[in-house]
């Protein structure tokens, strides 16, 4: 038993308020100060977590009370921390949203309650006075299981006004003010139709460099590392994630990995590796062919952005087709099963060629977004494992298939009450594509699977080959 590490969990009272933005600040702030910082994202999110691997230099974890058991959380915690100075924790949404309306199924507040964290609300205080007392009053009483410790004022101009704010809520509540953020059109990364642009995109850390320089100049970061300090509770320590027992040969997957291609867990991955596997960087949209695998794994990301180039990359995309007709073991998600239709047709009707293993297109929408968490739960044995295999995740996507012939499937889908939503995971041969994004530590033996797969598929082409 031992006392979890300094921690902070970065909340907002609602999206859009600016978590990502005072969490990359404060990042930024306590690392230059000489801190080892620790990121953490609450929920099923890949965007922000690649920026917070880019300011801080150690890999975000995703916390996820819906995803994920208790215990798993505070293993994955517990592990990324043990060699930190400090944890921060950006939340997602507002403090209270969730899975679940009746309670906090789900949450950022769920999670500070699981990590024994104190909250620091975010709030925009652009146009607020005294109000600002009773929005933070409400968050501060809404639960007594939570310890919401401060606050921290996002969007405002001038010294005056954040003295205006400050007076009006430390003399209501009692919650202690941090400090503020101004608005500032140098230190905001650009947004898209899934979230902000990713890190991959980003290039230059001199975003972040600019937030920590603005972190300094109006946030009190004495006052933030103690409320980091005043973390309490005990909880049990976790090991690391255990290799399989009895590993059989190294299977080397071949991992797409750009700026079309960069959504993955890195939980994900650690499983993979734990399970005897060897990961191998390759770029849908810039090498001209595939190197030497066993498995293939494309990740989620932004493939409709990048149309014009993943279809002139003619030799990769028909190394990938005949890999996959061959008999080798495919693994994709989301952008990836895009990726691996016969076309992904844009916003504006632009239609790109892609490898075309299934025979349908990927046509976006410009509104209706496909979103939630998701229960996948296989009807037949495939990558993912033998029929009845349950593996939970989340969808987010804007856009949907167009069947230009016979599609298989081979799991069912649920929402997060467990009601059917449809079927995903797209099937031909050792080729498995899904729409949901799969947490595998929901899982654990999913990676095994994989593996297991992967080592069948190869053993088959081998025989062929010599036939």
């Amino acid at each position: 038993m031992v006392r979890l590490r300094p921690r902070l969990v970065i909340a907002g009272t609602h999206s859009g308020v600016g978590k990502t933005t005072v969490s990359l600040a404060l990042m930024a702030a306590l690392k230059a100060r000489g801190l080892v910082v620790q990121p953490f994202k609450v929920g099923p999110d890949f965007i922000d977590p690649g920026h917070h691997q880019l300011v801080t230099g150690r890999s975000s974890r995703n916390l996820d009370g819906w995803m994920l058991s208790d215990a798993v959380n505070q293993s994955i915690f517990s592990q990324a921390s043990a060699d930190a100075d400090v944890s921060i924790v950006e939340g997602m949404m507002g403090l209270f949203d969730g899975s679940a309306a009746r309670d906090n199924r789900g949450s950022t507040a769920e999670m500070a309650i699981q990590l024994h964290a104190p909250v620091l609300l975010v709030i925009d205080g652009s146009a607020m006075a005294r109000s600002a007392a009773a929005m933070a009053a409400g968050y501060a009483q809404f639960d007594p299981a939570l310890r919401v410790k401060a606050v921290l004022f996002n969007r405002v101009r001038s010294e005056g006004h954040y003295r205006l704010l400050q007076e009006a809520v430390e003399s209501a509540t009692g919650l202690a003010v941090v400090g503020y953020l101004r608005p500032d059109a140098a230190v905001t990364i650009a947004d898209r139709h899934l979230g902000l642009r990713t890190a991959i995109e980003a290039g230059s850390c001199e975003v972040y460099d600019r937030l920590a320089q603005s972190a300094a100049e109006t946030i009190d970061l004495d006052r933030v590392e103690a409320l980091a300090w005043s973390a309490g509770g005990i909880v049990q320590e976790h090991p690391a994630v255990p290799t399989v027992a009895g590993c059989q040969e190294t299977i080397r997957i071949g991992l797409a990995y750009d700026a079309a291609c960069c959504f993955y867990y890195q939980d994900n991955l650690e499983l993979l590796e734990a399970a005897g596997a060897e990961i191998v960087k390759f770029s849908p949209l810039h090498d001209a062919c595939l190197p030497e695998v066993d498995l293939l794994y494309f990740g989620g990301g932004y493939p409709e952005l990048y149309g014009a180039a993943l279809e002139g990359n003619v030799n990769l995309r028909v190394a990938v087709k005949q890999f996959s007709e061959s008999g080798g073991a495919i693994y994709a998600e989301c952008g990836g099963l895009m990726y691996l239709t016969e076309a992904i047709r844009d916003g504006e009707g632009r239609r790109y060629e892609m490898v075309g293993v299934f025979p349908a297109e990927a046509v976006m929408r410009t509104s209706g977004m496909t979103l939630g968490y998701r229960i996948v739960e296989t009807m037949q044995s495939c990558l993912l494992g033998p029929a009845g295999t349950a593996v939970r995740g989340h969808e987010f996507h804007y856009s949907l298939l167009e069947p230009k012939g016979e599609l298989t499937y081979a799991c069912t889908l649920a929402d997060a009450a467990g009601q059917p939503v449809g079927h995903d995971g797209l099937m031909k041969g050792n080729t498995l594509a899904l729409y949901s994004h799969q947490h595998f530590r929901s899982c654990p033996e999913m990676a095994a699977n994989l593996l297991r797969a992967a080592r069948q598929a190869k053993t088959i082409r081998q025989v062929v080959r010599k036939a």
